[in-house]
């Protein structure tokens, strides 16, 4: 076959070779949208996996804080001294079996005073080479009271 031959064939028959390039070209383009849009599903998909994993990381964050922040206020509780703020209450509570322990009768505290007052007496006497000690004041109430 001649150069002339194979011309005149494609003279004729060009069109149908276009048609054969332009579905072959679709075809590539066609495959090529296709695997774009998979890897774009796969992306979306691990992006929002991401963020539901991040959302559940804040969120036992927060537990773990609100946790943390309630088992130290529970510890701060357990420590604080019983703060006895009336009469009224000091009386229900001295009924119990605990507040018969822990609140002293008028009469006790009473004498606690007295033995702060004779140790405060005591010590005002003047120690060897102390000469400016300081003196105690015995009228005073005691401190922390």
């Amino acid at each position: 076959m001649t150069w002339a031959a194979v011309w005149a064939l494609l003279r004729r028959f060009w069109p149908v070779a276009a048609v054969a390039l332009a579905l072959f070209f679709r075809a590539q383009r066609d495959d090529a949208r296709h695997t774009l849009a998979n890897e774009r599903l796969a992306w979306t998909a691990s992006l929002e996996r991401a963020d539901r994993a991040q959302a559940d990381r804040e969120r036992g964050y927060a537990q773990q804080m609100a946790a943390a922040a309630t088992s130290f206020a529970d510890r701060i509780a357990a420590r604080e001294p019983l703060i006895l703020r009336s009469t009224n209450t000091v009386r229900e509570y001295a009924q119990t079996a605990a507040g018969r322990v822990m609140c002293r009768g008028a009469d006790r505290v009473r004498d606690i005073d007295a033995l702060d007052a004779d140790l405060a007496d005591r010590s005002t006497g003047a120690a060897k080479g102390s000469a400016g000690a300081l003196r105690g004041d015995a009228a005073a109430p005691p401190a922390g009271r």
